[in-house]
């Protein structure tokens, strides 16, 4: 079960670029193993260092500029996460210690990676990130971005609250910590009964198999 996902208050740092694909996410040299472990070094390497190798930062990239250190909420670009459908851009971000997206749209698949990992991805216009990037530039650590996902609102010190929207269906499973496994479990009377009764009807099918509640 996922960490359920109600309300979060933190340093956002503004990418406000669009179209940024899941290999700028975390390149494919950097997916050196199966394990989620490990990902955050390679977020945004293209980016984040001047040489892949030498690991030396980049200090124009924003998460590497000290006034956005330890930043827990993205402001994105419209189409965020497009191009593959690699779930270690969602798993990298994670690990980083990002926790919300915001941006005005998003890539299906990536949406779909980030519901299933606890990792809010909700949808708000370019103009309302505008103003939140340049309410925050001037001192981003004094004036955190809190985003309630009950209320499905974003506010930030000296403006008024704005509204996000995102999927009903995900709005809940975030809420709850249900990733698709847990989903399918809440369903598991329903398939017990289902089984129970296509048993009856086709015995044939389950033969050598142990019904449910059977001694071995």
């Amino acid at each position: 079960m996922l960490q359920p996902f109600t309300r979060i208050t933190g340093i956002a740092a503004p990418l406000l670029r669009d179209h940024v694909d899941t290999d700028a996410i975390i390149p494919s040299h950097e997916i050196r193993q199966v394990s989620k472990a490990g990902l955050s070094a390679g977020l945004f390497a293209g980016w984040r260092y001047r040489d892949a190798n030498g690991r030396q930062p980049n200090p124009e990239f924003v998460l590497n500029q000290p006034a956005y250190r330890g930043a827990s909420i993205l402001l994105a670009g419209d189409n965020f996460g497009c191009g593959s459908s690699r779930e270690h851009a969602v798993w990298a971000l994670y690990e980083y210690g990002i926790r919300a997206l915001l941006a005005p749209s998003f890539a299906p698949i990536f949406f779909d990676n980030c519901v299933n990992n606890g990792l809010l991805a909700a949808s708000i216009d370019s103009a309302a990130l505008q103003s939140i990037a340049q309410a925050i530039e001037r001192d981003p650590a004094s004036t955190p971005l809190t985003v309630d996902l009950e209320r499905c609102t974003v506010s930030v010190a000296a403006m008024h609250e704005l509204r996000f929207e995102i999927d009903a269906d995900a709005r809940q499973r975030l809420l709850a910590g249900l990733d698709a496994i847990d989903l399918t479990l809440q369903q598991l009377p329903a398939i017990d009964a289902f089984i129970a009764r296509d048993r009856a009807l086709r015995p044939w099918v389950y033969l050598g198999q142990q019904a449910p509640g059977e001694q071995a």
